[in-house]
C-alpha cells in the first residue's frame, strides 16, 4: 500500500502542536496537522507580553488587557498587586487556539481532523502514524520520519512512545465561561484577575476569576480526588454575584505538574506542550510554555530531518529546561509549601503587598526570566519571607472590605 508522506506529523492541534506546524511548514518542511475537533481546553487565558510578541499575536485574539492582580486570602483579606506600565492580554482559547491551527495551516502545513490511534513502522524502519479520520470507522496511515506529540496530558503519543509518559501526576482544571456582569457583580472588574487561595475553594491550588472582555472565565483545580471542582466554582460564582448571569459553557481537564524527565524516544518521537508536561507550578500558566516547547519541539524534529542523528529530539528538552528548569523548581517550592494549608495561604498573600515582592514579580512574569538585577530588592524579599516562616511577622493584609487598591 502507498501512504502519504510527511517530514513531519504533529498530533495535537493546540498551542504547542498549532506552533510546531507552524514553524515547521516556515521552514519549508512537508507537515501533517492532526487534530480532534471541538475541544477547548479549561484556561484563564492569561499571555504575558513576551508571548505576544515572540509568536506574533495579532491585537484582535486579545480579548481583554489586565492591568493588575488581586489576591484573595482564606480570611477573605484581598492585596492588588497593580502592573506598572503594562499589562497581561487574555485570550479565548476558543478562538486564539482555531486561529493558530489556520496560521500554521496557511503556512503550509496540511490540516486534517482526526484521531490518533497508534504509531507504528515500516519494514524500513519508517514511522506509520495511524488515525480515524471525524465521521469515519476506517483508519488512515500516513508515513513520517518524526512524530511530534503535542495531545495533552494523558497523551497517547507519549504513552506508547516515551517511557514514564503514562506516570505524569496531573492537577485536574476546570471553569466555566459565563457572560461578563453589568450590575450583577458590583467588585467585578474587567481589568483585574482575581485569584482566591482559600482551602474551601481549591486544598491545594487556587480558585480564579479572569476577564475575556465579553465573558468571563471562573475555575479552579485541585488534585485531590473527590474535591468537587463543580460545587467550588458554583460557592465562587453564588458569593461573588456571578451565579446570575448566564453560563456559555463548562470545561475539564487534567493539567500535568511537572516536566517529564524525557521529552523523546531515541528515535523518531519527541513530545511539546501539555505532553511534555510544561504547565508552571504555583501559577498553573501553560499558554507561553506550550508554545516555547512546541517551537524548540519544530526546530528538534528539523535538525532530526536534516541529519538523521535521533540525538537531536533529545535538544528541545536541554533547551527549554535550561531557560526555565529553575523556575520550575523555584514555583513548584512555592506551591508545597504555601499551598498546604490556609494558615500559610494566608502569609503568602500578606507577603505579596510587598512592593518589591509586586515588582519583581511582574517583571519575571511579564518578561519569562528571573530578574537578576536589583539583588538588595530579593535580599530583602528572602528575610521578609523569614520572618513570615518564623511567625515574626503577622498577616498585615487589608481586610475585604476596606480599599486595598493603590496602596498593595
Amino acid at each position: 500500500m502507498s501512504f502519504d508522506e510527511f517530514d513531519v506529523v504533529v498530533v495535537g492541534g493546540g498551542p504547542a502542536g498549532a506552533t510546531a506546524a507552524h514553524d515547521l511548514a516556515r521552514q519549508g518542511r512537508s507537515v501533517m496537522l492532526l487534530d480532534k475537533a471541538g475541544r477547548i481546553k479549561p484556561c484563564g487565558g492569561a499571555i504575558p507580553p513576551r508571548l505576544i510578541r515572540d509568536f506574533d499575536i495579532p491585537n484582535h485574539m486579545i480579548v481583554a488587557r489586565v492591568n493588575a492582580a488581586r489576591m484573595i486570602a482564606p480570611s477573605d483579606a484581598e492585596v492588588d498587586m497593580p502592573i506598572d506600565g503594562g499589562y497581561v492580554g487574555m485570550v479565548d482559547r476558543d478562538g486564539f487556539d482555531e486561529f493558530l491551527r489556520v496560521r500554521a495551516a496557511t503556512a503550509g502545513a496540511e490540516r486534517r481532523i482526526g484521531s490518533f490511534e497508534r504509531i507504528e513502522h515500516d519494514a524500513d524502519g519508517v514511522a506509520v502514524v495511524a488515525y480515524t479520520p471525524k465521521g469515519a470507522t476506517e483508519e488512515i496511515r500516513v508515513r513520517a520520519r518524526c512524530i511530534i506529540g503535542a495531545d495533552g496530558a494523558r497523551s497517547q503519543v507519549a504513552k506508547q512512545s516515551v517511557k514514564g509518559a503514562d506516570k505524569i501526576p496531573c492537577v485536574f482544571a476546570y471553569h466555566e465561561i459565563v457572560e461578563a456582569p453589568t450590575t450583577e457583580a458590583p467588585n467585578y472588574d474587567a481589568t483585574r484577575c482575581d485569584v482566591f487561595y482559600q482551602g474551601k475553594l481549591s486544598p491545594d491550588f487556587y480558585a480564579w476569576i479572569f476577564p475575556h472582555g465579553d465573558k468571563v472565565s471562573i475555575g479552579t483545580g485541585s488534585a485531590h480526588k473527590g474535591f468537587s471542582l463543580r460545587g467550588s466554582v458554583s460557592e465562587l460564582r453564588a458569593s461573588t454575584g456571578l451565579d446570575k448571569v448566564r453560563t456559555i459553557r463548562r470545561e475539564g481537564a487534567p493539567i500535568p505538574l511537572k516536566p517529564l524527565k524525557r521529552w523523546d524516544n531515541g528515535r523518531d518521537v519527541v513530545l511539546a506542550g501539555d505532553a511534555a508536561g510544561v504547565v508552571a507550578p504555583s501559577s498553573g500558566e501553560g499558554i507561553y510554555y506550550a508554545m516555547l516547547c512546541g517551537r524548540l519541539a519544530a526546530d528538534a524534529a528539523a535538525e532530526f530531518c536534516a541529519t538523521g542523528r535521533a540525538s537531536a529530539l533529545a535538544t528541545a528538552r536541554k533547551r527549554f529546561m535550561k531557560a526555565h528548569g529553575r523556575v520550575f523548581l523555584i514555583l513548584g517550592i512555592m506551591q508545597y509549601f504555601w499551598y498546604s494549608s490556609d494558615k500559610r495561604r494566608e502569609k503568602f498573600v500578606a507577603i505579596c503587598r510587598d512592593k518589591d515582592v509586586q515588582r519583581l514579580t511582574w517583571e519575571a512574569y511579564m518578561n519569562k526570566e528571573l530578574v537578576k538585577r536589583d539583588p538588595m530588592a530579593h535580599v530583602k524579599i528572602f528575610f521578609k519571607d523569614l520572618a513570615h516562616l518564623v511567625g515574626l511577622a503577622g498577616p498585615r493584609v487589608a481586610p475585604a472590605s476596606s480599599t486595598s487598591r493603590g496602596d498593595a
